[in-house]
């Protein structure tokens, strides 16, 4: 079952079938397309959908949101 709080690895999957990975991730994947089509700003993005402090970590967050 999808959880809303998961832990999101550094990349993206990068295949095209859908992976255990993905199935746990539905959630947040439906977050960030909610997010995209609300033009929010990538920043908060990665601090309230994928639980990373941009602040504090802005290579690791940047790099895990522009690969989703």
């Amino acid at each position: 079952m999808p959880q809303l709080h998961v832990k999101v690895c550094r990349y993206g999957a990068g295949r095209t079938a859908l992976t255990a990975y993905d199935k746990e991730h539905a959630v947040t994947y439906a977050r960030l397309l909610d997010a995209e089509a609300d033009n929010a700003d990538w920043r908060e993005v990665a601090r309230i959908v994928l639980h990373i402090d941009p602040t504090s970590e802005p290579e690791r967050a940047r790099v895990a949101f522009e690969s989703i």
